[in-house]
């Protein structure tokens, strides 16, 4: 088994004042050499989005892109003419191939909207776009992990996209323990530990940090306390 761990206060960080974004691997000014990827995960931000303010339309192509809000409602609009709310509970997929633009602004005046932003690199490119969206609730990812991303053509309940990757989300009390064994042997897991304290594989780790593992067929996963944690199984 090998791992690499990127602990929450050695992430990129950027604020810009209508938005505060942790950047786990290279992002825009952020570049580090040594964080460029894990497999075909690219970028894992953490972002805030100030009251009102957004993302204005821009382009993407040959990337899947997931977005996993946390707090506030985000709103999404793109040039297939999707328009829709992303909240909570909710896991968000598009596919760019082709080629799409899109915007992404908090909904509310009122309140920040928080969301990790993901983007995973596609294993056919030239797809035609296209999007998806799912919500989970908390009692679905109570004690277990819940497949919330899988490939296209895998009914299993999770958005599609176009790579072999499965995201799990889970909320664990504090001391239940978990195994999660890979779906393809050759992957490897990212494991992003969104709030609380967890042990994988012997490895404590806590509020934001990541740890990437390879070389194992299995996780073995302990809650140090009410937690909860999304692991990405990506082609390395």
């Amino acid at each position: 088994m090998k791992t690499i761990l990127h602990k929450a206060t050695t992430r990129g960080h950027a604020d810009h004042g209508w938005l505060n974004s942790y950047h786990t691997f290279s992002f825009a000014g952020y570049h580090n050499p040594e964080r460029i990827h894990f497999g075909a995960l690219r970028v894992l931000n953490d972002d805030t989005v100030a009251p009102g303010m957004g993302f204005g339309r821009h382009p993407h192509d040959n990337m899947e892109i997931i977005s996993i809000p946390t707090f506030g409602d985000l709103v999404h609009k793109d040039s297939m003419g999707t328009s829709q709310v992303i909240k909570q509970g909710d896991v968000q997929v598009m596919s760019a191939g082709t080629g799409i633009e899109h915007s992404e602004k908090n909904k509310n005046n009122d309140k920040e909207v928080r969301f990790f932003q993901i983007w995973i690199f596609p294993d056919k490119k030239n797809v035609e776009p296209r999007y998806d969206q799912k919500n989970f609730s908390n009692a679905d990812k109570h004690n277990k992990l819940l497949t919330v991303v899988s490939p296209v053509g895998m009914e299993d309940g999770g958005v599609q996209i176009h790579q072999h990757a499965w995201f799990s989300l889970g909320k664990l009390d504090k001391d239940f323990s978990v195994s999660y064994p890979l779906k393809k042997k050759e992957n490897g897991v990212y494991v992003f530990i969104i709030e609380g304290d967890v042990t994988i594989n012997g490895e404590k780790l806590n509020r934001r940090d990541g740890l990437g593992i390879t070389d194992t067929g299995k996780l073995e996963i302990k809650a140090d306390s009410n937690a909860e944690v999304l692991l990405m199984e990506v082609p390395v």
